[in-house]
């Protein structure tokens, strides 16, 4: 089970880095590579192209600004694209995720929120869930357990309203 985190710039790799724990968390084998659209876009082509022959089954792909490289990658792949908008400096990171939602037709992204990198891990972790029954048990472990936290804080308040 391999997921590959694809980003724009190196300065993008705390955005990232939350998608690259859960991804490992989960135990999925993750190769993470700096490829801009725009710097190196004949790798990023090449990247994309390749992907399947390297036994990538979902890429994820962090760009901030004008944010096309979950785009780039996805024109080049049939393999499922989960884009992770990068805030940047202009519009707090508006700019990023309208460029990374805004896909012509037939070049398909899905899209998680602005800096959302933990939810664009669990996001590729549900895509590979559909060809790995283990992540999928884990993944019910895993909201079983955001479930169990959120009743516990709820009577913690409940009891600490009352005294």
């Amino acid at each position: 089970m391999k997921a590959a985190i694809v980003m724009g710039s190196k300065s993008d790799f705390e955005a990232v880095k939350p998608a690259v724990d859960i991804l490992k968390a989960f135990g999925a084998e993750c190769e993470v590579r700096v490829i801009s659209a725009h710097r190196t876009p004949e790798e990023a082509h090449a990247f994309a192209k390749n992907a399947v022959k390297n036994k990538i089954e979902v890429i994820i792909a962090a760009a901030g600004k004008a944010a096309h490289l979950a785009g780039v990658l996805a024109s080049c792949t049939t393999l499922p694209v989960v884009g992770l908008p990068v805030k940047s400096s202009f519009q707090d990171g508006l700019d990023s995720l309208l460029s990374t939602v805004q896909m012509p037709s037939g070049i398909p992204v899905a899209a998680v929120a602005v800096g959302g990198g933990e939810n664009a891990g669990l996001l590729a972790l549900r895509i590979l869930s559909v060809k790995y029954p283990a992540v999928r048990a884990a993944l019910k472990d895993y909201a079983e357990k955001m479930r169990e936290k959120t009743v516990a804080d709820d009577r913690f308040l409940q009891e600490s309203l009352k005294k």
